[in-house]
């Protein structure tokens, strides 16, 4: 069963010293180019779509030797491809990580990696200012399964937000930059805390991406992507990611853990720190999750991405320069009530911004006007070259209205507590010239 590309048999060697080769030499900027898929002669230059369903082998032998996890190999997409394994391992590459498994979307990946270490009577910790689908999945449909979690103010200080944590407690929770509220998490003080519990630290590192915060630099353990938003770029494709560093011991915490370190009875008593070492959380998560609830990331939408992550050093960048232009311009607006982007150095999140991103944070916007609810819809009715879309974090520069879209599902007690003002809205720059984004933005001001 292949875990990422350099656990495949035939590429083990190969592609591990060239994973370490792009890991430990090149930069971000080559990353996203060139790892992940290493042609050998006479092979194709592009990464290929790998559109089967299944894989031959010569013998039962070699069949029953991958279901037992005793070889590596493929043999069924449902578990992985190849197509997703090479840009599994570019994403690993990009982040710094150990291995990598892409899901079918942003929601599975986070699933994934709180239910990989997370059972019926078990809990967790989250960080109130996260993206209202996760909420939900959290706050409601995992409490069906059993499990509970705590949402913490994350700007509280580490002792406040240490009360939220149990004996049966299994991960802390935050984001990099919250959706939409744009909040910067405080990752060496999660992390101290997580650590502090004896838990991983999972963050969700979509909106800043691996080019502007790689979060296992400052203590996380494992990150996760909704790699639908900067990473594919064009809105083309649905998809996720999970990344382990491969830091976070688990023999050291085994009596939390018993699923990573005690045997498995549905592969023969398996036991995965055992048997993979730094790859046990990678390697259950691909055989037992992957295996029984099947969120797998098409192999075509697998090959879209990788394209979006050849171009992600370019246009990151990009984001950023025109988010902090408009950013700017709607702070000095008189129509404007208030604003919440961290590059501004008004912003309570400024200096933690600096830190963990110096070079930029993301293309996202907060802000909210002056008036009523009523005056926001005009407004963004008004736009001619933003476009109202449940997305974010595409090239295109796109507006929404949280309260009234993606949050709707939430009470105004849980928009509060995940930090979502009901005059909320939530600008995504595109790529296009500031310029023209800034005179959409007037124009349509103009209208109220």
């Amino acid at each position: 069963m292949a875990i990422i590309s350099y656990f495949c048999p035939q590429l083990k060697i190969q592609t591990l010293k060239h994973y370490r080769i792009m890991n430990n030499k090149f930069s971000k900027e080559t990353l996203c180019v060139q790892a992940g898929w290493t042609p050998k002669k006479g092979e194709p230059r592009v990464l290929p779509i790998y559109q089967s369903t299944t894989f031959k082998y010569d013998t039962s032998e070699q069949m029953a030797r991958l279901f037992d996890l005793e070889n590596s190999g493929y043999f069924y997409t449902r578990l992985q491809n190849p197509t997703n394994d090479a840009v599994a391992s570019k994403i690993a590459a990009l982040e710094g990580g150990v291995g990598a498994m892409l899901t079918s979307s942003g929601q599975a990946a986070n699933f994934y990696a709180v239910f990989n270490i997370c059972e019926a009577g078990d809990h967790f910790v989250c960080s109130s200012t996260i993206y209202g689908g996760t909420f939900n999945l959290f706050a409601v449909t995992m409490k069906k399964l059993g499990i509970e979690c705590t949402f913490v103010d994350a700007d509280a200080p580490e002792e406040e937000i240490s009360k939220a944590f149990r004996p049966n407690t299994k991960c802390l929770f935050g984001e990099t930059i919250s959706n939409p509220s744009i909040n910067v998490l405080d990752i060496e003080k999660f992390a101290r805390i997580a650590h502090k519990h004896g838990v991983p630290l999972i963050v969700d590192n979509t909106f800043a991406t691996p080019i502007n915060c790689r979060p296992f630099e400052w203590g996380a353990d494992i990150v996760t992507h909704s790699t639908t938003k900067y990473m594919d770029g064009h809105a083309t494709c649905v998809g996720g990611a999970i990344v382990d560093s491969g830091n976070f011991d688990w023999d050291a915490h085994a009596d939390k853990f018993p699923g990573l370190t005690q045997p498995d009875e549905s592969y023969h008593g398996l036991t995965y720190t055992k048997a993979f070492g730094k790859m046990a959380y990678m390697t259950k998560a691909t055989a037992q999750l992957m295996r029984d609830l099947g969120s797998i990331q098409s192999p075509e939408n697998a090959f879209l991405l990788n394209l979006g992550l050849e171009t992600l050093h370019l246009r990151v960048p990009r984001h950023c320069e025109n988010a902090q232009k408009v950013a700017e311009w709607l702070e000095a607006n008189p129509k404007v009530k208030w604003v919440n982007y961290c590059g501004l150095k008004s912003s309570k999140y400024y200096e933690l911004a600096q830190k963990y991103m110096p070079n930029g944070s993301c293309g996202v916007i907060a802000f909210g006007l002056k008036g009523s609810r009523d005056e926001a819809i005009k407004f963004m009715d008004s736009l001619k070259l933003a476009c109202i879309v449940t997305h974010v974090a595409d090239a295109r520069t796109c507006v929404l209205h949280p309260a009234s879209h993606t949050h709707r599902q939430l009470t105004d007690e849980q928009l509060i507590e995940a930090g979502v003002a009901p005059d909320l809205i939530r600008l995504s720059v595109g790529i296009e010239n500031a310029n023209d984004i800034i005179a959409d933005l007037e124009q349509a001001m103009n209208q109220i």
